[in-house]
């Protein structure tokens, strides 16, 4: 009798310390803040995935990601040209709003109220140590990004395009072991994240210039790192695969398939929009290409898409080594996307489906089984992943934001959601026209000014009493490839008339 009375209390205090040893590593994981990494990839369309349907490239991790993650398959850019489109990340604001397009244009830098309350130094604020890595394309502040430089832990950027081979141009990336560009930067990550004898040479041989703004991740807070990739944007597939260090990938990959690069029917004769609008000659000469070119350049692009693959798949080893991975939420977006040939047009800017529709993946090791996997439809930009971040970290989102969190989108929630989003190009250089429109669940609006009197203005507000010269209205779900413009079809009179005026209102609701 005493011995089974001893065995139920063994029984007992085991069941005990079991449930004491569960609730304490719950209440661990709500007292460790998540780590944050967010990576920002240049000029990768909605395509260029295995998931999403590229018939070549082949992206795993990224597909395992989005597996264990959420994948958003309506995510937008609303200011398709690189400098704008960072700009309305670091404020979660529309351009209309923050008015800071392409520099050159615009002349307008981050306000000093804007970057306090950009994501990075909301988590800064929060105790988090912080990093900054890769392509920046917009200044903050002043014009030596002055604030970025004292303020982020770990500032290691080059302004404008980094090239293939980033220290070809930069003496502060010549610290390197890596020449090649994606590889690169995940070195400097590397040596942000694992700070130690491996990277000494680092830090050590690091440019004057950047030793002060290079401080490695204090192993004692979680951190927040915002990677930028300048690939696979065009200007820096140049020189890839040509140098022996190279991964072998950069030079032979793929190169037995070339031939199966699709090129869009009737290209380079397939112009769209009419001549006063734009034609191809008044594009700059580097998206300008015939058969040949365009399959080379749709080739490196998918041995790009494929190196920034990898990449992801050797963060999430170093996390898992690292023990990080169980505490680590990963989001990974572009800044725009690129013609290549469909209508008749190369490069961005354009409000088309290739130019401002974006590959969205939000990853985080909180979520469970069923929210895993998950794609959702509804529609989200690029401003709202600060306040995503935030969220999902339980933190407060600046009042100044108009993005909002996708927190309850990924948690599976039915909520009361936008129903279209407001596009815009300010661009008024290199050709491009002015635009403005609406992408909603259905159709897509499209509105074009003249160019005869805006040529290197910047006119956020337009001009007083401006009528557009062009319209474009397409039914997505029936013409996916916006060939079909439906603007002048008296059929779809009430849709048109109800864009026009939706257009209006987006427009005042986001400048204010």
């Amino acid at each position: 009798m005493l011995y089974l009375l001893s065995l139920l209390f063994d029984i007992n205090r085991l069941c005990v310390v079991s449930l004491l040893a569960a609730f304490a590593s719950a209440v661990a994981a709500i007292a460790t803040p998540p780590n944050v990494i967010f990576i920002l990839t240049d000029d990768q369309r909605f395509d260029s995935l295995s998931m999403t349907g590229h018939p070549i490239t082949e992206t795993p991790h990224i597909d395992r990601l989005a597996e264990e993650g959420v994948f958003f398959k309506n995510a937008f850019v609303t200011s398709p040209i690189c400098g704008p489109s960072r700009a309305n990340i670091f404020t979660s604001q529309w351009e209309r709003k923050n008015q800071i397009g392409f520099t050159s244009v615009s002349k307008n830098y981050v306000s000093a109220e804007a970057f306090e309350n950009s994501f990075l130094m909301q988590f800064k604020g929060a105790g988090y140590s912080t990093a900054f890595i890769g392509k920046h394309h917009t200044k903050i502040v002043d014009r030596s990004n002055t604030p970025l430089n004292e303020s982020i832990d770990f500032a290691y950027y080059g302004e404008g395009h980094l090239g293939f081979y980033p220290a070809k141009k930069r003496k502060i990336f010549s610290n390197l072991k890596n020449q090649s560009q994606t590889e690169g930067l995940f070195e400097a990550f590397q040596a942000y994240l694992n700070p130690g004898i491996d990277y000494d040479y680092f830090y050590k041989k690091a440019d004057a210039s950047i030793k002060d703004q290079l401080q490695p991740r204090d192993p004692n807070k979680p951190f927040c790192a915002w990677i930028n990739l300048n690939l696979p944007h065009q200007s820096s597939l140049g020189g890839m695969g040509t140098r022996p260090s190279d991964p072998e990938f950069y030079s032979k990959r793929y190169a037995d398939r070339i031939d199966d690069f699709e090129i869009p029917a009737g290209y380079p004769n397939n112009l769209t929009l009419p001549k006063s609008v734009l034609t191809a000659k008044e594009q700059p000469k580097y998206y300008r290409f015939n058969e040949d070119t365009l399959r080379r350049t749709l080739l490196a692009t998918s041995r790009a898409v494929y190196g920034i693959d990898q990449m992801v798949g050797d963060l999430r080893a170093m996390l898992k080594d690292l023990q990080l991975d169980e505490n680590t939420i990963i989001v990974i977006f572009s800044d725009n996307g690129l013609l290549y040939g469909e209508h008749g047009l190369g490069g961005k800017t354009m409000l088309y489906e290739e130019s401002v529709h974006v590959p969205l993946i939000v990853y985080s090791p909180f979520l469970s089984a069923e929210q895993r996997g998950v794609q959702r439809a509804e529609l989200v930009v690029g401003q709202d992943i600060p306040a995503t971040l935030l969220d999902m970290c339980g933190l407060p989102t600046p009042d100044t934001y108009q993005g909002v969190s996708m927190l309850p989108l990924i948690e599976g929630k039915s909520v009361d959601w936008r129903k279209d989003v407001f596009l815009e190009n300010l661009f008024t250089d290199q050709g491009y026209p002015r635009q403005e429109g609406v992408r909603g669940e259905r159709f897509k609006y499209i509105r074009y000014y003249s160019k005869e009197e805006d040529r290197l203005q910047y006119l956020p507000n337009g001009i007083e009493g401006e009528q557009p010269i062009y319209e474009e209205l397409f039914d997505m779900d029936a013409d996916p490839e916006e060939q079909h413009n439906l603007a002048n079809n008296p059929e779809y009179a009430s849709v048109l008339a109800v864009y026009r005026t939706r257009c209006l209102e987006l427009d005042a609701e986001l400048s204010q």
